[in-house]
């Protein structure tokens, strides 16, 4: 569908460029309350989490109106051999490669390369022909009521699947195995191609495999590696130096530990399956998961975010661009969007949850309206948040997620009672 912005703070998002601050950062609403940020409340919660068991080590860096304001760390990164969580501590953010791959792709929109609304089998034929799970049908396989498209990729409305469940196309998926190590994303894309999709086009909001496919847009629109070009176009020009899918050796002294709960306890997740995705050789380079960072190196990407995608004279995407994937795509009519309202009142934009209204409940996270964010799998978080001139990255290595440790690192950060700006 063509892009149409869903409230008026979304349409302000598009402005011209003249429109922008003098810096080039994302434009932002007055907050109607201003944030005060309290280190020691940060310190404190981060403190709490380690102290009451619910995990081994977590840090916090905030940069605040164009400087640092705040980083704290608390715990091990290491328990059994006393080494503690500190800013060189190298963790896996597992979905937060998302973000990045996303930026990587939307590179190659600027430069004309694709539009939103093309098929995906224009640029991948391998999907041309990939059926729909419909239950009610006989047989129960059929043409797609409309083609996946790109935005649909980038959204994670295209009808993917992301691991086992309970239908025939989860039972497909896992027989597939496109996320396999051992292959390629181009043979990725054609074991994908041959899972059915679960839903329509367009229909649903499932977390998905689509990142993956994100990926593979970018090798094939490119012509280079996916993990090549993200290294050339983003990692070097934002001087991330230690963020990667392969890991030097050297570094394995500084690889977190994964914790996960067993029996009111931590337990630490057997070494050979921690190191293997980030110390091991594989040919899958994976667009929705696999990149292993240290808290700066991904506040750099996250602070160009919040400057409207430059940051110290490198220029990844334009302002607009970076709007445009910060605005809520979802259309009113998608009603059922899995997990998604767990993580508050949110849409979701390109590869980024998107909040469009103040917390509803006690118990949601707190922020601010027009942030966009997103997490990974051993609990990870970042968040930008324009209103607010603020950018965080939380580090800590828990398994399974655990979202109410992002409910306590926001609650530190913005405090009690904080009402920023409201939505439409």
């Amino acid at each position: 569908m063509p892009f149409a912005p869903h409230s008026r703070r979304a349409l302000l998002r598009l402005l011209p460029l003249p429109c922008l601050a003098q810096n080039g950062a994302l434009p932002a609403a007055p907050a109607s309350q201003p944030l005060t940020l309290d280190p020691r409340r940060i310190q404190s919660a981060l403190s709490a989490m380690v102290d009451e068991g619910r995990t081994a080590g977590a840090s916090a860096l905030v940069w605040k109106d164009g400087r640092e304001a705040a980083f704290h760390a608390a715990g091990f990164a290491d328990r059994e051999a006393g080494r503690k969580m500190s800013r060189d501590t190298i963790a896996q953010v597992y979905s937060m490669t998302k973000p990045v791959t996303g930026v990587a792709l939307m590179q190659l929109w600027e430069q004309g390369k694709f539009g939103l609304d093309d098929p995906l089998s224009r640029h991948l034929p391998e999907f041309a022909s990939t059926q729909v799970y419909d239950p009610s049908a006989t047989p129960a396989y059929r043409a797609p009521a409309r083609p996946i498209s790109v935005r649909d990729v980038l959204r994670h409305t295209a009808g993917f699947v992301y691991g086992a469940g309970d239908t025939p196309v989860h039972e497909a998926y896992v027989k597939a195995n496109p996320l396999a190590l051992d292959i390629d994303l181009r043979e990725m894309g054609r074991r994908l191609a041959k899972v059915p999709l679960l839903y329509d086009p367009g229909a649903r909001w499932l977390y998905s495999v689509a990142v993956d496919v994100q990926a593979l847009l970018v090798e094939v629109l490119s012509g280079e590696k996916f993990a090549a070009y993200v290294q050339r176009r983003i990692f070097d020009p934002l001087q991330m130096r230690e963020t990667a899918w392969r890991q030097p050796d050297n570094r394995l002294p500084r690889l977190a530990a994964v914790y996960r709960p067993d029996n009111g306890k931590l337990t630490r997740i057997p070494d050979d399956r921690n190191r293997a995705l980030n110390f091991r050789d594989h040919r899958l380079t994976p667009g929705g998961f696999g990149l292993a960072s240290t808290v700066d190196d991904y506040l750099r990407f996250a602070r160009m975010l919040l400057n409207g995608g430059e940051l110290d004279g490198a220029r990844i995407l334009k302002p607009s661009t970076v709007r445009l994937m910060a605005t809520d795509h979802l259309d009113p009519r998608i009603a059922d969007r899995g997990f998604l309202p767990t993580k508050g009142s949110v849409g979701f934009g390109f590869d980024f949850a998107v909040r469009t209204a103040q917390p509803q409940k006690p118990e949601e996270h707190r922020g601010a309206v027009g942030e966009f964010f997103w997490d990974g799998a051993a609990s990870t978080l970042f968040w930008v948040d324009p209103a607010n001139h603020l950018a965080a990255v939380f580090f800590t290595q828990k398994m399974p997620f655990d979202g109410a440790l992002h409910r306590d690192i926001r609650a530190a950060i913005y405090g009690p009672g904080y009402k920023g700006p409201q939505g439409d």
